[in-house]
């Protein structure tokens, strides 16, 4: 029977990846599928982040997040919730931040860097990194995830990839998200012990 330091695995991202990663079985393999998948998913990148935000946009409740300013961006703040629209220049400047983070998926090696980067994606949406103004419940960002995850499958699906390969590159999808997903839900649980990191990839 295989033991693991549990108070590790809340201090330190990597060790916490690393686990996560060899128990649900992502390995090399599915590393490589992903980056395999890039040239064919990357061109498909803008339609994906305008398919999330017209989502988020349909709820008051995630919509109003975007009156907040982002870390790192130094332009005007939108005032108003009713008016603001897509094409704001702060939104402009998200949307690029995650077109970056879904081209990442596909695109870098799962290093220490990109675990840290990872686990920042979790630590931005909460008052432990970014903006201290910016605070999304975590049933928010896993509600995100979810239609994330489900844009993603159907961008897959829509490649006409030959059937072996599909099966890999969604399987390794699948298990790459649940990952993100803990990495997200991590910076909820009490806060204490958890390292609100500044890397930003």
């Amino acid at each position: 029977m295989k033991r693991v330091d549990e108070d590790l695995l809340e201090r330190d991202p990597v060790a916490r990846f690393e686990w996560v990663a060899t128990f649900i079985g992502f390995e090399t393999a599915d590393q490589s599928a992903l980056l395999a998948a890039a040239p064919l998913i990357a061109p498909r990148v803008p339609q994906l982040v305008d398919a999330v935000y017209e989502r988020l946009f349909s709820w008051e409740n995630t919509k109003r997040h975007f009156l907040s300013r982002q870390s790192g961006y130094t332009g005007s703040i939108p005032t108003d919730i009713a008016a603001l629209q897509p094409d704001h220049e702060m939104i402009r400047f998200r949307k690029r931040h995650l077109a970056g983070y879904l081209a990442a998926l596909v695109t870098r090696n799962y290093d220490t860097a990109m675990v840290n980067y990872l686990d920042h994606v979790g630590a931005m949406h909460t008052p432990k990194a970014g903006s201290p103004a910016l605070s999304v419940p975590l049933v928010q960002m896993n509600a995100l995830l979810g239609f994330v995850a489900d844009a993603v499958i159907q961008t897959i699906l829509s490649l006409n990839l030959e059937r072996d390969v599909e099966v890999r590159t969604l399987r390794a999808f699948n298990k790459l998200l649940w990952i993100q997903s803990d990495l997200i839900s991590r910076h909820y649980e009490g806060g204490g012990q958890l390292q609100a990191l500044d890397t930003q990839g």
